[in-house]
């Protein structure tokens, strides 16, 4: 069809009209208008390429596995799971719907995976609260970076592992050490200790690791617990840091920030969350979205769980 053809294009126009809009089949249309059915079918087909006709899936599943299929094409992805945010739903309630969607995850995970490193967090606090009984057979879940708080507000570490361990039929191993500690040499000291070098062994050899990347804000947990304080959290954002990953601080590309304090840091290293089978991270709301885009950009994470905004920020940041 061209330009110069306008009784043919008003002809696709009443074809379509006919066919999408008085739901006749392309036998009848061809009838009335005393064209074959094969024609009738060439029209439709002609009328979509002209941009006469779009068609366009509206079920909000469809566009939340659009989503999925994108990231993990763009960022290389094992899996994605995108979770609808609507506009009334405020930070705490999208974080537990996507909470509960890793926990789905977790869930039917198959094989379930027998060792499960864990790190912990206001995220993962509400994952755990979502995780059915028996989602797995014996598992151990096995701490991956120290959780003891230095304030007199408790960490939900340690609580956290247990539920998931407890639901999962199996046992937990957890890292009864600080996040951060205030010199190197005492970060050297602990690990030294064999309880805790047993730990990090086998935090760094688990078969999945589950973990929430933080946002670098006055309020998080960090800074709760007593590791940071709001100068801190200014140092790290003008050292050009989005986040943190299990208490290791990144910039945009993944890399950590501030050497002296990553040398204070207890657990285990980025590189070992690249290099699991299943990393899967669980982000929601705005305040993570830069830190979401370090950790799928560099390969942090294989696995993301989010909502469908931070999904659309990712997108659209590639």
């Amino acid at each position: 069809m061209t330009a110069e053809e306008p009784e043919y294009e008003h002809q696709l126009l009443r074809v379509a009209e006919m066919y999408y809009e008085g739901d006749l089949t392309q036998e009848q249309i061809g009838r009335a208008l005393h064209l074959t059915r094969w024609k009738v079918g060439r029209m439709l087909a002609e009328a979509r390429a002209a941009g006469i006709v779009r068609i366009q899936i509206v079920h909000p599943r469809h566009r939340r596995h659009a989503l999925e299929r994108a990231l993990t094409q763009r960022y290389g992805l094992r899996d994605a799971v995108v979770v609808p945010a609507d506009d009334t739903a405020d930070d705490v309630e999208l974080r537990d719907r996507v909470a509960s969607a890793a926990a789905q995850y977790l869930a039917d995970l198959r094989p379930a995976p027998r060792t499960l490193g864990v790190s912990w967090g206001r995220t993962l606090d509400a994952v755990a609260g979502h995780i059915p009984s028996g989602w797995a057979r014996g598992v151990h879940v096995v701490q991956v970076n120290g959780g003891l708080s230095r304030s007199r507000r408790p960490t939900s570490a340690s609580d956290m592992a247990s539920r998931i361990a407890h639901h999962g039929g199996g046992t937990v191993t957890l890292l009864p050490v600080p996040a951060i500690v205030e010199q190197d040499a005492t970060r050297a000291a602990l690990e030294s200790e064999r309880s805790v070098a047993d730990v990090l062994k086998l935090a760094r050899h688990c078969g999945a690791y589950l973990f929430s990347p933080g946002a670098l804000t006055h309020d998080s947990v960090l800074v709760e617990s007593g590791y940071l304080t709001s100068a801190d959290v200014d140092a790290l954002a003008a050292a050009g840091s989005v986040g943190d990953v299990v208490g290791r601080f990144i910039d945009t590309d993944g890399q950590v920030v501030r050497e002296d304090l990553d040398r204070r840091t207890l657990g285990v290293a980025l590189e070992d969350l690249r290099a699991g089978t299943s990393s899967i991270a669980v982000a929601a709301g705005a305040a993570k979205h830069r830190v979401c885009h370090a950790i799928v950009a560099s390969g942090i994470c294989n696995v993301l769980v989010t909502d469908h905004r931070t999904a659309d920020h990712l997108l659209e940041a590639a």
